[in-house]
């Protein structure tokens, strides 16, 4: 089968390899496309790979969709649609085939479109975050505001969930001019492009200087969350969904900032570990019955071969969410 395997730090290389076999509750899944995750981009370009090279084949991929084709799990049968999402280490959705674990595996409804629950992987991760950081306990968004630093994927799927969650006020913001033009598609009350206001003086602006309730962090920068702090209103609530900016060692903070407003800070990973991955559940259900959007997302989509450029382009934020293509189809 062919792979895309990272062969050194930046370069991944189009390789043929053996189709694995599948263990005692594992399933082979005949992959349709992954995407493309910003975690990815970290582990390829920003040195959080602490492995050997070459890595295994289809790493790091771990949003993905396919079919079985083999299954030693009573849960799967071949046949079966399945979304796939792997826990990190395990991950290999960069590859035509992929043994994938029972645990790892989410059924898909009949005559669902591949290619839009694909999102749910992405989708199911903020569903998740959202727990966290506005939990039941706290009601209604009703009256209050959320404001978003980073407008990927992540972050739109963020307004989506908060208008969902009934917050009045969704701000969005981001650095590239293509991600504001697209969020200002959503229904956001407003799409800031950093380089003309920033996102601590249009947050102020929105919430008549107090600072929104809800401040999610969702671009993964020292500055970012920090701006987050300076954002959020007195005893307002911060999520942090971005990764870190480096593999290890300290990072800045504004703790005197921090120690004033007194907010509630969340930091959201490894959704994949979720018992029974009812945020996944959840997504495949909200994609299936369209009750999030994910047309945006559909493009731009890469053949495998050409899997070194998708990742260049999702690093430079060309596009919406950039997608491997595995079936021969592009």
């Amino acid at each position: 089968m062919r792979a895309a395997q990272m062969v050194a730090p930046g370069r991944l290389e189009t390789v043929e390899v053996p189709i694995p076999e599948p263990g005692e509750g594992e399933v082979l899944v005949r992959t349709h496309r992954a995407s493309i995750c910003g975690s990815d981009l970290h582990v390829v370009f920003d040195g959080f790979y602490a492995g050997e090279y070459p890595a295994p084949p289809g790493f790091p991929g771990h949003e993905g969709v396919g079919v079985v084709e083999r299954s030693r799990s009573a849960g799967f049968a071949p046949g079966d649609a399945v979304l796939v999402a792997p826990v990190p280490h395990a991950a290999g959705c960069f590859a035509e085939w992929q043994v994938v674990s029972e645990r790892s595996l989410v059924t898909l409804p009949p005559g669902g479109d591949l290619d839009r629950l694909l999102m749910a992987q992405q989708l199911g991760t903020t569903i998740y975050a959202m727990r966290r950081f506005w939990p039941s306990t706290m009601g209604s968004g009703e009256g209050r505001s959320v404001a978003i630093c980073g407008a990927g994927s992540a972050g739109l799927f963020f307004t989506q969930l908060a208008r969902r969650a009934g917050f009045s006020s969704v701000l969005i913001a981001d650095k590239a001019p293509s991600r504001v033009a697209l969020a200002a598609a959503f229904t956001v009350d407003a799409a800031v492009d950093v380089a003309q206001t920033p996102f601590v003086d249009a947050v102020a602006e929105m919430t008549g200087g107090v600072g929104a309730d809800l401040v999610i962090e969702a671009a993964g920068y020292d500055e970012t969350r920090i701006q987050c702090l300076r954002a959020v209103r007195p005893q307002g609530r911060i999520g942090h969904f971005g990764f870190p900016e480096r593999p290890s060692g300290p990072t800045p903070w504004d703790f005197a900032e921090a120690w004033a407003k007194q907010p509630s800070i969340e930091h959201n990973h490894s959704t994949q570990l979720e018992p029974g991955l009812t945020a996944f559940r959840e997504a495949v259900d909200l994609i299936h019955s369209g009750a999030v959007d994910v047309t945006p997302f559909l493009e731009p989509v890469y053949r495998l071969e050409d899997t070194q450029h998708a990742l260049e382009a999702a690093r430079d934020q060309r596009g919406g969410k950039v997608t491997v293509d595995l079936s021969g189809g592009v």
